[in-house]
């Protein structure tokens, strides 16, 4: 169960092996493009990060594009099983362990103290790898989530490098307030209205991140 999957306290293994991995920087060179000037604001305080699933790299690719501040990953409670070292590397990263199928207040709980500390956390709302060209409903409990921690919810896309010859690019969109969107207590149906408009955001950066292909620009707003 996640809430026995206890998080380290210091940061010391994560910050060593980000700093090792700075040569990655040369492989993958990462372009961010953005929504709008809000957008390019650095991102402070507790931040919910939300991207796209293209891959199993995406972590990598994500702390790579956002140096500047430490992740904190939402992932399955199965890469925690297995072995000892497989276990103890997920718990130095900081991620943090959920049941898909049956989501528990444990989970909630951990997730939201890491928000309410200030700390960047980020999921994948597709809730799997999707390498398709259409990104799959969003699930809903990133609302809830941003809700119970009173912080914003950062969209984010993902094209990743098809070989070493490609870039690296991410589309970074502005920060959504979801409490003053819909109030404290929305309705299900405006979680998932809210849901599906963070889904349409997305799409919206995919469009952007097409174009800085097609014309090598890095537009503002399309």
């Amino acid at each position: 169960m996640s809430e026995e999957i206890k998080p380290v306290k210091n940061y010391i293994f994560y910050d060593f092996v980000r700093i090792t991995a700075s040569p990655g920087l040369l492989v993958v060179r990462p372009k961010l493009v953005y929504e709008s000037e809000k957008a390019k604001e650095k991102l402070r305080g507790g931040v919910l990060l939300i991207s796209n699933h293209a891959g199993f790299f995406d972590p990598v690719h994500l702390m790579l594009s956002i140096r500047y501040r430490r992740h904190h990953f939402v992932c399955i409670k199965d890469f925690f099983e297995g072995s000892k070292l497989k276990r103890w590397l997920f718990r130095q990263f900081h991620c943090i362990p959920i049941d898909r199928d049956n989501f528990s207040m444990g989970s909630l709980r951990r997730i939201t103290d890491e928000l309410k500390a200030g700390h960047l956390v980020c999921m994948f709302p597709e809730g799997h790898v999707n390498g398709g060209e259409n990104i799959a409903p969003f699930k809903s409990g990133m609302i809830l989530l941003s809700l119970q921690s009173s912080c914003p919810i950062v969209p984010v896309y993902i094209r990743p490098p098809k070989n070493i010859l490609h870039r690296l690019i991410v589309a970074v969109g502005e920060p959504v307030d979801i409490k003053a969107l819909y109030g404290a207590r929305p309705s299900l149906a405006q979680i998932d209205e809210a849901a599906e408009m963070l889904r349409e955001k997305e799409e919206k950066l995919q469009q952007i991140v097409t174009f800085a292909i097609k014309t090598k620009q890095s537009p503002e707003v399309l």
